[in-house]
């Protein structure tokens, strides 16, 4: 059953704006999480559709407020959401206590939160493994085998931190096995049937086992081919999207964009980055960027820009494009969101109302 929002609905008597629906993928998701989800429905509706910034922040040990604030210091403006990384490369492992406290952070300024791990292979006894070739994805649920027992312990590590989000109120997009169509990952370019079973026993261990009703579930591929091929399901996914890494924002240079946006979700750049995925110059103008979205990829509602030389810290025009009138950031963002998921006596500074026109 679908649940139809009107306007004025949302936690705190906000008004939404015209009326909108959107189930999430979890039944039992909470209600600040299908609050998140409505949002990101609305973006792309009414008379004047929306397109929320993001910025990933680092990943592990690494990760911080430093170049979120860098951005805000050069543009005037905070990115709506910021991106986190479970990844501890040194260790070859997990480590979730920055990321989080990052994470946390910004969602208490009033900022959405979204995080991926690159995963360790758990094939691999040693750990790490991250680009491990030849791994048959069908060990990870053979019961018995220890490329099993290490995925459960992979599982587990991923929902302790994940849960502390969920206890400090933090809706997660949660974005697993990001650019599954592409071979240079341990998880990707496997059989299609093979791998969604794999994420849906992660989506059913998380959601019924670890009760993790924070969660919003983001289906990432890489722009090429096949971008549809690895989709697990409506009742597996609530958004999707694109990684892209090039200097031109169009139908050529970036492909799969029809197969991943007919799907019944709301469509983003899961990862964007300019000029490609190596060595990038740091002189992009980002104002085609947004051009090219709006031109070429017309339901685009989100967007999360890579970090170091690929950042809206590090590239030009980044001012003059988060300073469009189509572009969400995180003062723009309602306040009910933060509302619904905050305790008792809790306040949001800085937030405003329904994101319409500036």
């Amino acid at each position: 059953m679908k649940r139809i929002l009107a306007l004025g609905v949302l936690a705190g008597g906000l008004a939404l704006g015209p009326a909108f629906s959107a189930e999430p993928a979890n039944p039992a998701a909470s209600a600040a999480a299908r609050a998140v989800l409505d949002y990101f429905h609305s973006l792309g509706r009414g008379p004047t559709p929306r397109i929320l910034s993001g910025q990933f922040a680092d990943f592990g040990h690494r990760a911080n407020l430093r170049l979120l604030e860098q951005i805000h210091e050069k543009t005037g403006r905070w990115p709506g959401l910021i991106g986190v990384d479970y990844a501890d490369f040194p260790r070859g492992g997990l480590t979730f206590e920055a990321p989080n406290k990052a994470g946390i952070e910004y969602w208490k300024q009033g900022g959405l939160v979204t995080v991926s791990a690159h995963l360790y292979n758990p094939a691999n006894p040693k750990g790490g493994g991250l680009r491990d070739p030849g791994v048959n994805l069908a060990d990870l649920l053979a019961p018995g085998t220890e490329t099993h027992r290490r995925w459960m312990q992979e599982l587990d590590q991923l929902a302790t931190g994940l849960q502390a989000l969920r206890a400090a109120g933090v809706v997660v997009l949660w974005r697993p096995f990001h650019e599954m169509n592409g071979g240079w990952f341990w998880w990707g370019a496997k059989d299609p049937d093979t791998f969604i079973g794999v994420w849906r026993h992660m989506f059913d261990y998380f959601t019924t086992t670890k009760g993790l009703d924070n969660l919003l579930w983001v289906y990432g591929p890489n722009h090429g081919k096949n971008t549809a091929t690895y989709y697990a399901g409506d009742r597996y996914v609530d958004l999707v999207g694109l990684d892209a890494y090039t200097d031109f924002v169009d139908r050529e240079h970036i492909k799969g964009y029809d197969e991943v946006a007919a799907l019944p979700k709301p469509f983003g750049f899961t990862e964007f980055g300019p000029h490609g995925s190596q060595n990038p110059p740091g002189n992009f103008d980002y104002r085609r960027f947004l051009e090219g979205i709006q031109k070429h990829f017309p339901k685009t509602c989100f967007f999360k820009c890579w970090n170091a030389k690929w950042s809206l810290g590090a590239n030009e025009f980044t001012k003059e494009m988060l300073n469009e009138p189509v572009v969400a950031n995180r003062e723009d963002l309602p306040a009910a969101l933060f509302k619904a998921a905050a305790p008792a006596g809790a306040s949001r500074p800085g937030a405003r109302g329904w994101p319409g026109p500036k």
